[in-house]
């Protein structure tokens, strides 16, 4: 069984790839409304998640834990590792690094609804956080928005959001500090925080714009106020995820700014059976799930098989 560790899983698989994988499994049929449910065991500390997976030609599953309590120790919060399999005799491949999959997979799928919900257009990007997620999601809105020209990087942590800044200007980026109110000026919105509550006032956000809100997976908890959730056209990775995960839909729909029945899902939106509505923002709900990771997985072996 080969070893994929962090830096071979981010050399071979650059973000537009990534994306293109993701697109290719849903255009192909992958029914994310079939999937296994994430199983979420509390453990000492924080959490062990189990994402198991598969597919006719490969099966695969993650095992990850949530550690609130690393960042205080200089660890990452969250950590893994992710088997791939055979997907007929069920031979393990491959053992990739959890943390780099999923620091991968989670904005490339955000890039999958951008490209089809940002306006052609889009150039300015708002960014809600600064760590891994943070920055894959600039990645991906380059990837499917070429002409992205400035982002504005609101955090807590001055210190962090200057390196954050000074990141995106090394890569040919305007960028600047900035507070939450600067959506009323964004393109794009991308959500990438541990937040429990809303990040910024919904109706500031201009009609055409598109937001990714990917930092929760709870119920009760969410980056987005029901004021957005309730003017947009929402997509989500599948209903019953979204029933039972995304704090940022559930509260809205519990608060009646929201009816669920409304809701669109990822795979409809990629066969091009959901259009975005003129005059309404996008947004994005995704709570993650594991046909992402093994659709990144099997990329990312098939790419190292073929180097030989």
């Amino acid at each position: 069984m080969h070893q994929i560790d962090a830096e071979a899983v981010e050399r071979l698989v650059p973000m537009s790839a990534a994306i293109d994988a993701l697109e290719a499994v849903l255009a192909a049929g992958l029914d994310p409304a079939a999937e296994p449910d994430r199983g979420v065991v509390d453990v000492p500390g924080g959490q062990l998640l189990t994402m198991p997976s598969a597919t006719a030609s490969y099966a695969g599953v993650k095992v990850a834990t949530v550690t609130p309590g690393n960042t205080d120790r200089g660890l990452p919060r969250v950590q893994g590792l992710y088997l791939l399999l055979d997907g007929e005799t069920h031979t393990p491949l491959a053992l990739l690094d959890g943390i780099a999959l999923t620091s991968l997979r989670t904005p490339a799928v955000s890039g999958v609804a951008v490209g089809r919900l940002a306006v052609p257009e889009a150039d300015r990007l708002v960014v809600f956080g600064t760590g891994p997620q943070a920055w894959g999601h600039v990645e991906a809105v380059r990837a499917v928005r070429p002409g992205l020209r400035h982002v504005d990087v609101v955090a807590r942590h001055a210190g962090r959001v200057a390196e954050f800044v000074a990141r995106c200007r090394a890569v040919g980026l305007s960028a600047s500090a900035a507070t939450a109110d600067a959506v009323a000026r964004a393109d794009v919105v991308c959500c990438c925080t541990t937040a429990r509550e809303p990040l910024f006032d919904g109706s500031l956000l201009p009609d055409h714009a598109m937001v990714a809100a990917v930092g929760s997976h709870e119920p009760d908890a969410r980056e987005v106020d029901a004021a957005l959730v309730g003017r947009a056209t929402v997509v989500a990775e599948s209903r019953s995820v979204a029933a039972r995960e995304c704090g940022d839909l559930v509260l809205a729909a519990a608060e009646g700014a929201f009816d669920m029945a409304g809701l669109h899902t990822l795979d409809a939106l990629v066969r091009g059976e959901v259009r975005a509505v003129a005059g309404r923002p996008r947004l994005f709900k995704s709570a993650g799930m594991a046909w992402e990771d093994l659709a990144v997985a099997a990329a990312a072996y098939e790419r190292w098989a073929a180097a030989g």
